[in-house]
Parts: C-alpha cells; sequence; structure tokens
C-alpha cells in the first residue's frame, strides 16, 4: 500500500506501532534510577512484579529490533530510490543521527539508540552491496559471537544486589536535582552504554539491519502471503517461550536470560510485524494504518519528543516525578505519551511535509541551506 508521495504505508505503519514498544520499554529509564537491573523498592507489590514481568515478556528487545529491522529495509528502498546520490546522502543522514544521538544520551535521557544506529548504520553503508549469501552468513556469525559472549558472561559474570540497589537510589537522587546534577548521571551512564548497547546490543541490532536488507529485497512488506502466517505461528510462540524465560530469569540481571532474549526476541518481533502488516493491509484496518503511518512519518522527532517529555516529567528540570510512579502508572503514562504523539503526527502532517527532527536531516541530507522553516507542504 502506498502513500501519495510514493512512501510504503506498511512500513510506516510498523515504524510508528514500534514507538509504543520504545516508549513502554525507555520510560522506566527515565521514571526510576532502578531501572530493570534491579526492582524499585518502593514498588515491590505483586502487581508491580506483574506489570515487571509482562513488560520484559513481551516488549524488551522486541521493539528495538523491529525498529532496526525497519532501518535495513528502508536503507534498501533509499538505495533503489536515490542511485548514485544515495552513498553521501546516506553519511550525511548517519552524522546527524549521530549527532542526535550524542545530544539526546548526554542532555535528555540516559542512553540512546541513535548512536548505535549511526555507527553499525555506516558498517551497513559501507556492505551496502554484499550478496544475499554473505548477508546470511553475517547474520549467522552474528548470533554466533552473542551466544559465544553470552555464554562466557554467564559463567564468569554475578550480579551484586546491594550495590545495584545503591547505584539506583544515587542515580535517582541525582535525578531529580538540577542540571549539573542531572547531566552527571546521563554521564555517568555512559560507559555502561559503550559496552553494553553500542558493542553487544549493537550487534544484535545490525543482524537485524541485514535481515531487513534481505527483506526489502525480497519485498517481504509489500504483499501478504503464506510466509506471513508462517512468521506468526512460528514466532509467537518461539519468541514468547523466550520472552518468558529472559523474565523469569531476572531479564537484564540474567546473562542467560539476556543470552536467550537476544535469540529469540527477533522471532517475536517478526510476529508482531506480521501482525500489524495483517490488520493495517485489511479493509477495516487500513484507517489505522493510515494513522500509525504519520506517527512512523515523524519517527525520530516522536523518538526524541519521548526524550523530552520524560525529562520533563521526571527530572528536578521539570516536576521531578523520579521514583514516585509505579510500574503500571509508568505504563499508563507511556500508553498516553504514545496516543498523545500520535494525534499531534497527525494533525502536524495536514499542514507540514516533514516534523522537526526530519526536516533537520532532509536540509542536510539534500545539502539544502536554504529550506525554509516551516516545512509547509
Amino acid at each position: 500500500m502506498l502513500a501519495r508521495d510514493g512512501r510504503l504505508v506498511t512500513v510506516d505503519a510498523l515504524r510508528g506501532f514500534a514507538l509504543l514498544g520504545i516508549i513502554i520499554v525507555n520510560l522506566p529509564y527515565a521514571a526510576s534510577g532502578y531501572n530493570y537491573a534491579v526492582a524499585d523498592p518502593t514498588f515491590v507489590s505483586v502487581q508491580d512484579e506483574v506489570v515487571r514481568w509482562l513488560i520484559l515478556v513481551f516488549c524488551t528487545m522486541k521493539f528495538n529490533l523491529l525498529f532496526s529491522f525497519l532501518f535495513g529495509y528502508s536503507f534498501v528502498l533509499q538505495q533503489a530510490r536515490s542511485g548514485p546520490a544515495f552513498v553521501p546522502r546516506m553519511w550525511r543522514r548517519l552524522g546527524v543521527l549521530f549527532i542526535f544521538g550524542i545530544i539526546n544520551m548526554i542532555f535528555l535521557v540516559t542512553g540512546d539508540i541513535l548512536t548505535t544506529y549511526a555507527v553499525w548504520g555506516a558498517v551497513l553503508l559501507v556492505l551496502r552491496d554484499i550478496g544475499n549469501r554473505t548477508a546470511v552468513a553475517l547474520i549467522l556469525a552474528s548470533y554466533i559471537l552473542i551466544a559465544g559472549v553470552g555464554l562466557a558472561a554467564t559463567l564468569i559474570e554475578t550480579t551484586d544486589d546491594a550495590d545495584t540497589l545503591d547505584r539506583g537510589a544515587t542515580a535517582a537522587r541525582k535525578l531529580a536535582g538540577g542540571v549539573g546534577s542531572v547531566l552527571s548521571e546521563h554521564l555517568t551512564g555512559l560507559p555502561l552504554y559503550s559496552r553494553s548497547e553500542l558493542v553487544m546490543r549493537g550487534i544484535a541490532i545490525f543482524a537485524a539491519f541485514l535481515i531487513g536488507v534481505l527483506a526489502a529485497r525480497h519485498r517481504l512488506l509489500e504483499g501478504l502471503d503464506r510466509r506471513e502466517r508462517i512468521i506468526r505461528w512460528a514466532g509467537i510462540p518461539l519468541g514468547l517461550a523466550g520472552g518468558i524465560f529472559y523474565a523469569s530469569a531476572g531479564g537484564d540481571t540474567s546473562p542467560t536470560g539476556i543470552l536467550v532474549s537476544v535469540l529469540t526476541a527477533p522471532l517475536l518481533a517478526a510476529a508482531y510485524a506480521a501482525g500489524v502488516m495483517r490488520i493495517v493491509s485489511s479493509g477495516r484496518g487500513r484507517w489505522l494504518g493510515s494513522v500509525l503511518a504519520r506517527a512512523g512519518r515523524l519517527s525520530l522527532s516522536n523518538y526524541l519528543g519521548q526524550s523530552l517529555i520524560t525529562l520533563f516529567l521526571f527530572t528536578g528540570l521539570g516536576l521531578g516525578l523520579v521514583g514516585r510512579l509505579s510500574p503500571f502508572a509508568m505504563l499508563v503514562t507511556a500508553m498516553a505519551i504514545f496516543i498523545s504523539q500520535v494525534a499531534i503526527s497527525n494533525i502536524w502532517l495536514r499542514k507540514f511535509r516533514y516534523g522537526p527532527a526530519e526536516w533537520l536531516v532532509h536540509r542536510v541530507v539534500q545539502n539544502r541551506g536554504s529550506m525554509a522553516w516551516p516545512p509547509s507542504r
């Protein structure tokens, strides 16, 4: 299903849907210094534990991989559309993403995914013309490497809950402070981010990039057939089993759980994609596809907007609600943010062609220093 400007509505709708999972997973990192490494001792009721467990099962690792898959898929579409101009434009695009990511993780939130996308996107750009068999070999090699590192971590790593609890309490206090205190906490998390996100999860993201590239080359999202049903029937039970093991093992506190989740989360993410495709491609679901697609078209603005909103809600620079919301309240807040962003995206695109962040990326990529704001239709 194509929009009037030639964009694939299905791809944009999937990207819009992924925004929901991303805010559900990311919001606790802003709302509580304890994150998923250890439960916030303030909220330890049965309801709190159930909500945490469900988010680990159904959301954690799944939606970032879905976004990564779509990055690889769109990479091929842009390559076909842009011709010889693709390479310099993509280098500029990746540079802007990297800068956005640095700004995001220093000034807005602890940790970021845009810098990881920029770094591993650069690797993908260098390997843009690899054959399908080579891509499959790299995907397999990536998961073998992840499995090996995960197995080694399982054998040697231990978790000090007392130290983690103390670290969480310190993080919450710093986030509740002023500008210097908040920036200090964001900077404190950078070494951990560079090791875990940029490297290990970055490899998983790169594998998802390559899966998206292969899917785009075979036009997987441009039509529904027996493959879509196979993906759902295989991905749901295997992906859920992995998610249940990951959550029950302790989430990010368990190297074994992380390993199992990294290996099985792509299956559940693929099942999500297949299910959304089925819905938005049906007669009754086309309206939902159009609504989600508009949010997906502004995915970069919405992602950065989520960081701005959580900065205002939870740090001392705004309402200072860090550590005050239960896991259920966080879930409701995340859904409210997502619904608001979908509504605003649909209103925005009635008047403007690009979102604020997308306009800036487009300006740099097209090398047009004189593009006027606002970017009217």
